[in-house]
Formats: C-alpha cells, structure tokens, sequence
C-alpha cells in the first residue's frame, strides 16, 4: 500500500490498517487520528508532526522511524518497537507504552506525562528535560538513560532499572521508587523531596546537593554515594545503609536514622539539629565537626579531637523501663495514656512510651535524647505510680551520691566531662520542680494513681548510651504477687517494715560505672 492509498482510505472513513507495511514512507504532519496501525510496519518512516492522537499502534515496527514532534496522546503503542526513534517533542502523554521497546530512543522534551510505561525497555534513551508527570514507569529499564532536567513529580518507578542513568537536577518530588535500582545514578541537584525510596538500591550514586527533605530511605542502600551537601532534613533513614558514604555538610536536621549503618561513613560539617545521636553504627567513621544550629548556619559548631566522634554517636539509645507486675486493662491504659499526654505538655517527651502487654506484666520503654536525662526523665514518668515516692528518692539520694564522690575524690576524671555533672545537677532539679507542678495541676495523673494497675510493684531500669543498665528502684514485693503470703508469716521478710525496703539503692560502685559510660559532648 502506498501512501496516498492509506491517505485516500482514511478520508474516506477506513481506520484499520492492520499489519500495513509502509517501511521509510513519508507521513510527516499527516493528520491520522484514532488510526489503527497495530502489527504495521513504520521502520524509519517520517511521521514528523503527525497527528496520532488515541491512534493504536501496539506491537507497531518503528525503529529508526520520525516521530519529532507528534501528537501520539492517548495513543496505544504496547509492545511496539520504537529503538531509536526521533520522538523529541512528541506528545505522548496518557498513551499506553506497556512492555514498548524504546532502545536509545530520542525523547528530548518530549511529553509523557500519565504515561503508561510499564516493563518498557528504555536502555540508553534520551529524555532530557522530558515530562513524565504521574507517568507509570513501574518495572520499566531506564538503565543508563539520560533524564537530566526531566520532570517526574508523582511517577512510579517501583522497581525500575536505573542503572547509571543521569537524573542530574531533576524534579522527582513525591515519586515512588521502593526498591528501585539506582546504583551508579548521577542523581546531583535532583529534587527528591517526599520521594519514597525505601528498599532503593543507591550504591554509589551521586547525590551531591540533591533535596532529599522528608524522604523515605528507610532500608536503602547507599553504601560509597555521595551525599556532599545533601538535604535531608526530616528525611526517615531508618535501617539505612551509609557505609563508606559521603555525607560531607549535608543537612540532616531532625531526621530520623535509628539503626542506620554509618560504618567509614564521612560527616564532616554535617547539620544535626534536633537528630538523634543515638542507635547508629559508626566504625571508622571520618567526623571533624559536625553543626548543632537550628538553622544549620554554624552558629553552632561541635569539633571532634581523635575519637570524640565516638562520644557522640552511639549505637544504643539511652532509655527508661518500668516493669509493672501486673497485665494492664483498658481502663488503666486509657488513664495512662491522659496521664503521659499531660506530662508531655509540661516535660516535653519526645514520644509516648512503648508498650509491651504481657499476661503477667507491662513494660513502658521511654526513649530520651541523652544519658544525662535518664535521672531526670524517670523521675517525671514514674509519676503515676504508687512507687513514685520512693523511685524519687532513689533518683534523688543517686543523684547525691554522685556529687558527693566527684567532690570527696576530688578527681573529675571519674567522669568524661564536669558538664555532666552540671548539666545532670540542673536537669534534676527542673524535674523536682516540673514533678510538683504537674501533681498539682494535672488531674489525670491523679486518676490513674488511684487506679491497681497503678498500685502494683514495680522495677525502674534505665539504659546508658554505653548498654549499661542501673536500676533505680525495684519494689521488694515485685515478682511475689503469687506466692502464698501465708506460709511464710515468720519469714525474715515479713520482719522489714515496707519503709524500710521502699530506697534500697544500688552500691555507690554501680551507680559510679554507670555514669562513667555516659556520652556527653558539650556545645
């Protein structure tokens, strides 16, 4: 068939042309809309400002072919074959491009947004300052594409292949990449913000200068890239792979990277406002100075000497336990959970406790920002409990204990910095401050002290940043709920007065070892 055959045809109302062979015709600004091509052989034809609009050109031969330019929109060209093809220009948004073989293809502005590219094969394409808005590229191989300037606000890109491509300065903003492969990207200047690349493969990618705020990487694996002043405020690095990357000034205010592997990782003069230091892996990690300011410009500056960086970053996170030995009900969990609402407000916990129900007995895990809150936060969240009284004590006639030796031995080495003792001193004495307050003025802590839950014995057990752990108060009658009282009435027990037992304190020794294996960097 000729040209002007299928040109005559169409005017005239005939729309299939199936498994038609028009290899190097040329169509160029032929006006073909809703024309059905599908099985057609169009090999290095020119359809060069052709419109193809809703157009069905699935499993279409069209190597080689012109397409600059054209109105494929809302076109079907599934399974077709278009490897380096002239599409540069062309309007390709909401056509249907699944399982499409696109092989170095020439896509330069061109506009795929909506796009349908599943599975397609897009090795080696040229889609410089391409649009593909939303567009479905999920499983699609964009290995060693170019995309640099491109837009890709929303797309899906679960899986893909991206393999050494360049997506240098590229808006990928709120795009899902779960468990993408990204290895080798160049991804410099890239806009990834609120972009989803947990489980991503990023080993060795440039990231330098990418906007990566309120990302998901939890899980990816960035072992060797290059985060050189990279943002990642708010970003959640959970589980996240750093070994032996670059994260030279990047900006990680309030991010959240519990369990990340930062093993030979660089940190030089990164922002860490408000970002936790703890639960991190940092063997061989390169930290001269890190910033503190809140608006990460060096007002703040931490400088590390030899293994200081040690101190600062660890691998457990402090936290506080209370046992209670009791299985907690629903009317006690929901006055708790008032009641630590409450506390939060005047204290300012940086989360609720977790809880651990068993048939038997509660746990509540707090987790805090240092080791030198410990003292000072158990002393607040027992507050519901009937052990608060004596927990306190114990805090308190502890917290003495340690002044007392630092003064006595008069030897300050005992501990890793004099701040901790002052900063430990200052903390405290809000707390007893702060603990008065909220007795008086919050209700809820009073409801749920009349509560049994409550009422039961409990254990206090806090956790330094060292994996340390120092009981501040264990009720002598914890663990005995279910023993026959009775039996043993002329015990040596039954002889202690519950006062007397209330403030056992652990040995001067452990409570010295403990704050021994306190981090503490001053700012």
């Amino acid at each position: 068939m000729t040209v002007d055959e299928l040109l005559e045809q169409y005017a005239a109302g005939v729309l299939n042309f199936n498994g038609v062979d028009l290899a190097e015709a040329n169509l160029s600004g032929a006006k073909l809309s809703g024309i059905n091509l599908s099985d057609a052989n169009l090999s290095i034809v020119n359809l060069s400002g052709a419109n193809l609009s809703e157009a069905n050109l699935s499993n279409a031969l069209l190597n080689v072919a012109r397409l600059s330019g054209a109105n494929l929109c809302s076109a079907i060209l599934n399974n077709a074959s278009l490897n380096v093809a002239n599409l540069i220009r062309a309007d390709l948004s909401r056509a249907q491009l699944k399982g499409t073989s696109l092989i170095r293809a020439e896509l330069i502005r061109a506009d795929l947004s909506r796009a349908d590219l599943s599975e397609a094969d897009l090795t080696g394409a040229d889609l410089r300052e391409a649009t593909l808005r939303q567009a479905n590229l999920r499983h699609a191989n964009l290995s060693e594409a170019v995309l640099k300037g491109a837009s890709l606000t929303g797309a899906n890109l679960e899986m893909a292949n991206l393999h050494a491509s360049d997506l240098s300065r590229s808006d990928i903003s709120g795009a899902n990449l779960r468990d993408a492969e990204l290895r080798q990207a160049n991804l410099s200047r890239a806009n990834l913000s609120g972009a989803d690349l947990s489980g991503a493969n990023l080993r060795w990618a440039d990231l330098s200068g990418a906007n990566l705020r309120w990302a998901d990487l939890s899980g990816a694996k960035l072992s060797g890239a290059t985060l050189i002043g990279a943002d990642l405020s708010n970003a959640n690095l959970t589980n996240t792979i750093f070994i032996h990357a670059d994260l030279t000034q990047a900006k990680l205010i309030r991010a959240e990277w519990v369990g990340a592997d930062l093993t030979g990782a660089t940190l030089t003069g990164a922002k860490l406002y408000a970002t936790s230091r703890f639960g991190l892996k940092t063997e061989g990690m390169i930290c001269e100075w890190v910033d503190l300011s809140p608006a990460g410009d060096r007002s703040i500056i931490q400088k590390f000497h030899s293994q200081d960086s040690r101190d600062f970053f660890n691998e457990t996170p402090p936290t506080i336990r209370i046992i209670v030995d009791a299985p907690i009900e629903h009317e006690a969990n929901f006055a708790l959970a008032g009641a630590y609402y409450q506390i939060a407000q005047e204290w300012g916990l940086k989360q609720p406790p977790s809880m651990e129900s068993g048939p038997r007995r509660t746990v509540f895990t707090f987790h805090v920002n240092s080791d030198e809150a410990l003292f000072p936060t158990a002393y607040i969240v027992i507050l519901p409990f009937l052990d608060a009284v004596s927990t306190q004590k114990n805090i308190s006639r502890m917290v003495e204990m340690i002044n007392n030796e630092v003064i006595a031995n008069q030897n300050l080495k005992l501990l890793k910095s004099t701040q901790i003792v002052k900063q430990l001193n200052t903390l405290i004495e809000q707390a007893m401050s702060q603990a008065t307050t909220i007795k008086q003025m919050k209700k809820n802590i009073e409801v749920a002290a009349k509560l049994n839950f409550c009422k039961a014995p409990t254990q206090i057990i806090l956790t330094n940043s060292s994996a340390h752990t120092l009981i501040a108060h264990d009720n002598p009658q914890f663990g005995k709920r279910f023993i026959n009282r009775s039996a043993f009435k002329a015990s040596a027990y039954d002889d202690i007065s519950n006062e007397a037992t209330k403030h056992i304190l652990p040995s001067l020794n452990m409570v010295m070892d403990f704050v021994k294996g306190f981090h503490y960097i001053g700012h």
